[in-house]
């Protein structure tokens, strides 16, 4: 590889690093250009999935300010590229390394914090973004429900206080 082809590549991978929210390190060998695509297709439309040469990935994750790959840079070596929803790219490399044990997760890093393999299947079984926020959303709309009965209850109780010490009253013949 030419100087300015190393120098072109170093500079789009530290633009990946720098404009994704995660970046997962995986080891492809043995996988063929087919499973490859289909590992494409299930990461999602927001993660790019690339082949990379470990030296120029170093040069180019070190310029962007991230370390912790540096040992995990061994071996034939591919990077996903997540710039959306981190939780859907880490369930497609999951579930694509259950059907194919080829895939090895070798760790990754998101938001800046570096991730073990087994945290980022952990991150794998959490329910993607939107249905997260629907819950907590729900739960948020439960609580104002809860809150606006006990507001309400309170004038419907004043009234039937009210109600009982006027009937004493007249029982009473006040």
């Amino acid at each position: 590889m030419a100087r300015a082809d190393k120098a072109a590549a170093i500079a789009e991978l530290k633009s990946q690093f720098e404009s994704s929210s995660a970046a997962v390190l995986t080891e492809y060998r043995g996988l063929t250009v087919a499973q490859l695509k289909e590992l494409r297709n299930s990461l999602g439309e927001h993660a790019k999935f690339a082949v990379v040469k470990n030296t120029l990935t170093k040069l180019a994750a070190n310029q962007a300010g991230i370390t912790e790959l540096d040992n995990l840079l061994q071996g034939p070596s591919a990077i996903a590229f997540v710039k959306g929803d981190v939780v859907e790219a880490a369930k497609g490399l999951r579930d694509f390394a259950k059907a194919n044990p080829l895939l090895v997760i070798k760790g990754g890093v998101v938001d800046g914090k570096s991730m073990t393999p087994a945290e980022i299947t952990k991150l794998a079984d959490l329910e993607s973004r939107e249905v997260l926020l629907a819950k907590l959303a729900g739960a948020m709309k439960a609580k104002l429900g809860h809150a606006a009965s006990v507001f309400n209850a309170l004038p419907t109780n004043m009234a039937q206080l009210a109600e009982a010490l006027r009937a004493k009253r007249e029982e009473a013949g006040e």
